[in-house]
């Protein structure tokens, strides 16, 4: 296994800064509830940059979601979570996600990084898969990269600890959350 990358051998990602396009991006995630069914939900507000480094495993990202963009479809659910019993966003308004290491695995990625939810920063590994890359025509050609990445996390390592025990056994929500990113990315000048 080789140590270092190309940047190049990922067809169109190409050395630079690259900014995160909002309006493309999802930053979603899925929770179990009561025990038998899943839900899902998204953030509307993210921004960040991915700095692609000439050699691709020097690469880095920097990432901020606003908890209070919080999207479940549900608007007293929505509310909830914005609340000091689950996000907190009059204290912590911000997520962030700082990487810390790029590693291959087979023909993906493994993203390592630092997660930073309701004032609390854990350790968190993305499964990273690069999409591709294109000139944008609707952005003067401007280079534009695509990603896709999920892990999971334990809403309880945290501080969401939130949650009504059912009177069949289990919870209400479960811990383990599943993040799930689609990523767009244009170059900077």
């Amino acid at each position: 296994m080789t140590t270092t990358a190309s940047a190049t051998a990922l067809s169109g990602l190409t050395a630079g800064t690259w900014t995160i396009d909002a309006s493309h991006t999802e930053v979603g995630f899925v929770v179990r509830h009561m025990m038998v069914s899943k839900v899902k939900g998204r953030f509307s507000k993210v921004e960040g940059t991915i700095t692609v480094a000439e050699d691709l495993l020097d690469s880095s990202v920097e990432a901020t979601v606003s908890a209070a963009s919080i999207d479940t479809r549900d608007e007293n659910r929505d509310n909830h979570l914005r609340s000091a019993d689950f996000f907190d966003v009059e204290t912590h308004p911000e997520w962030t996600f700082r990487s810390t290491g790029l590693r291959p695995d087979g023909s993906d990625y493994l993203l390592d990084g630092d997660l930073t939810l309701k004032g609390v920063t854990r350790p968190v590994t993305f499964e990273l898969e690069f999409n591709g890359a294109a000139a944008n025509p609707l952005a003067g050609g401007k280079p534009t990269a695509g990603f896709s990445a999920e892990t999971e996390i334990s809403r309880k390592d945290f501080g969401l600890e939130w949650n009504v025990a059912l009177e069949t056994g289990g919870v209400l929500v479960g811990d383990k959350v599943k993040l799930v990113l689609e990523i767009e990315a244009g170059k900077s000048a």
